[in-house]
């Protein structure tokens, strides 16, 4: 039997769009910047990815002062972000659900997202890491979008592809739907939700 949540919550960063090479790219300009190693893509991937930019300063040592000089550097490479094949058609099949965006991406770079490619008209509500007090893997991101939505966390869906999206959707009481990750329901790409999700 397909799923019927109240509202569908999603990632951005490796769930709508392609932008890890961005962060990463942006990250190690920061660090190049306030002489600091710069890291590999592969230890980026593993320790960083999916984490709120404060939370990955804090865990290299680094004031959060820098957090303003890489979201600008970020917006310097956000022309590489590319917006995945099925995410479109996806949101279209999903046209009648209440969408939201849950993002640890600060709230300018996530608007330059959506309107670069058009998606932004998809979503009722977008909550990003810079309008919580702690971004994911806390909870927090999620609950203030389920109360915008007036909807009870357990009758809604989170699609993420991330440990901390996983986190948070599961100390939320969310159903998660995890893209190459284990969750509720695992799924190899976007275009496999709508087999989950009655549309």
């Amino acid at each position: 039997m397909k799923l019927k949540p109240s509202a569908i919550l999603f990632d951005m960063d490796g769930v709508l769009v392609d932008s890890l090479d961005s962060w990463w790219y942006s990250l190690n300009e920061a660090l190049k910047e306030y002489n600091h190693k710069e890291i590999s893509r592969d230890e980026f991937i593993k320790k960083y990815w999916g984490h709120d930019l404060k939370y990955n300063l804090e865990e290299m040592g680094l004031d959060v002062k820098i957090l303003k000089f890489c979201n600008t550097s970020y917006k310097n490479h956000v022309d590489g972000v590319k917006i995945y094949p099925d995410t479109k058609s996806v949101l279209d099949k999903l046209q009648y659900y209440k969408k939201g965006i849950i993002t640890n991406t600060p709230r300018d770079c996530t608007e330059q997202i959506l309107k670069n490619f058009n998606i932004g008209k998809y979503f009722e509500v977008i909550v990003t890491a810079d309008e919580v007090s702690k971004g994911k893997p806390s909870p927090e991101i999620v609950i203030k979008a389920c109360n915008y939505f007036k909807v009870r966390p357990e009758n809604v869906i989170l699609v993420g592809d991330t440990n901390s999206d996983i986190r948070a959707g599961r100390a939320a009481g969310c159903t998660i739907i995890g893209i190459n990750i284990k969750a509720d329901y695992t799924i190899k790409k976007l275009s496999e939700l709508t087999a989950i999700v009655e549309n």
